[in-house]
């Protein structure tokens, strides 16, 4: 059985300079500036399957000082790719498949595989956060579930207060398997209703309606979920402002306690980007969509509901996704599945890992069989995406990772900037920042800053630095200044 030791590419997969936020509330794209304001990311809580896509390039006449802490020292996250879903919705670009429900099975037991060489190559390190994405994980059969997750409580070291997400369509298939996940040990529940309109949920390509999603919100609760989520979307071609603010309103009416509001984004090689290009459906308009952000901004604030993230809500303490927080703050988490993106911070603590030919690891051993030079700040890989060629790969014992990098400490930095700046109200500390690499914030990215703060768009309280609301709306323009 394979322990993971080979993680070397055996396709060239590019995660180049496009940037994406983690938020499924972890999935979605970094918001900011999609035209002259700002909209915030897609609809999809899973993080586009753990992953978090940002600048690989290098920024210039900037420190490549080694991040500091050791690895293990902060929470660790473990992502659940289910890449099935009843229907492809026609804007999606995620890692997703409808019609594949003969390999059920098949991707279970690989899946399951995976997760066994995982925990034992994590060695009892503890796991504060389980996030089941895709697709749609309830998709799934009664006794996969089970599976799964009957695996993760039994080979993982969870933390006693750990929190454990699955996203879930509001469709009627569903809505039997809430008890069951409860039973399982879920504990948070995100479900993308993205509108309440009937029109816009045929648009959109959704497989429920309105009523639908009330009686998956009432089956949710009567489950015993009490910390349960919602996705919408704004900014669809043609949406009145309106319409969007009676969703808003039924949204409230039903008091959960997160919410998440995504900005349509039309994503290339998607249904969507072919309506637009062939003048079937207009383009999203920029504007609108940044006066419903902001309309929902207020509305939210006078509900109750605390933004502490650009797309993300959360009413009463304890109820912000603590799965994305770790993406927000560059933190680590291991993904599983096809498709899925693992971010470690080094120096890496996994049984063995600087003796198993991880040559992509600090303190790994070379090709050559040296040491490494230099350390780098953190690695990231992704399995194969292709649910097909995962399978084979993992009955077979081989590793599904098709990419890897080892980041420069200089980019590491670039993306604990952009990802933090994403929290409105935490942003960047001073001290974790130093904490985490090595040097002061000022001394990594002082011009950067006092620029931003000259423009309004940045404001310091000198313990953090964060957005302002000027800055919440052109969020692109902020994060551009430290990603090369």
């Amino acid at each position: 059985m394979s322990d993971l030791a080979a993680l070397t590419p055996t396709e060239s997969e590019c995660l180049a300079r496009e940037t994406a936020a983690a938020s499924s509330e972890g999935g979605g794209r970094v918001p900011g500036a999609t035209g002259r304001k700002a909209t915030a990311g897609l609809a999809n809580e899973s993080a586009n399957a753990g992953m978090v896509r940002s600048g690989a390039g290098q920024i210039a006449s900037r420190s490549t000082a080694a991040a500091k802490p050791p690895s293990g020292a902060e929470p660790l996250g473990l992502y659940i790719h289910i890449p099935f879903c009843a229907r492809k919705c026609p804007y999606c670009d995620f890692n997703t498949y409808a019609g594949l429900e003969p390999i059920y099975e098949a991707y279970t037991e690989a899946l399951c595989r995976e997760m066994g060489w995982w925990a034992a190559r994590l060695d009892g390190r503890r796991v504060d956060t389980v996030f089941l994405g895709g697709g749609t994980p309830t998709a799934l059969g009664s006794g996969q579930l089970a599976q799964i997750l009957s695996l993760v409580h039994e080979r993982f070291s969870l933390a006693a207060d750990a929190e454990i997400s699955s996203e879930a369509n509001p469709g009627i298939e569903d809505r039997g398997q809430f008890s069951l996940l409860r039973r399982l040990g879920v504990n948070r529940l995100s479900m993308g209703v993205q509108s309440f309109q009937a029109d816009e949920l045929a648009f959109l390509g959704r497989i429920h309606d309105a009523d639908d999603a009330l009686r998956a919100y009432d089956a949710a609760t009567g489950a015993g979920f009490s910390n349960i989520n919602l996705d919408f979307m704004f900014g669809l071609p043609g949406q009145s402002v309106q319409a969007w603010n009676d969703t808003l309103d039924k949204a409230l009416a039903l008091a959960p306690r997160h919410l998440s509001l995504y900005s349509l984004i039309v994503e290339p090689d998607t249904p969507l980007a072919h309506w637009v290009e062939t003048g079937k459906t207009p383009a999203p308009d920029d504007d609108v969509a940044a006066e419903m952000y902001e309309t929902a901004m207020a509305g939210l604030r006078s509900a109750g509901y605390g933004q502490y993230e650009v797309s993300n809500w959360s009413r009463g303490a304890g109820y912000a996704c603590r799965h994305n927080l770790l993406y927000w703050r560059n933190q680590e988490w291991i993904g599983v599945g096809p498709g899925a993106h693992s971010h470690m911070r080094c120096p890496v603590s996994l049984r063995g890992g600087s003796k198993q030919g991880l040559s992509f690891l600090p303190g790994g051993v070379s090709q050559e069989g040296e040491e490494a030079d230099s350390p780098a700040a953190a690695i990231r890989w992704a399995n194969r995406k292709g649910v097909q060629g995962y399978i084979r790969r993992v009955e077979t014992g081989e590793s599904p990772v098709d990419f890897q990098e080892a980041l420069p400490a200089e980019v590491s930095m670039g993306e604990t900037m952009m990802l933090g700046l994403r929290l409105v109200e935490e942003g960047v500390s001073h001290s974790r920042f130093e904490a985490m690499h090595g040097q002061p914030l000022g001394a990594a990215f002082g011009p950067a800053l006092n620029r931003l703060q000259d423009s309004g768009l940045l404001e310091s309280d000198g313990e953090r630095v964060r957005l302002t609301s000027s800055g919440l709306l052109v969020g692109d323009r902020v994060f551009s200044e430290f990603i090369a």
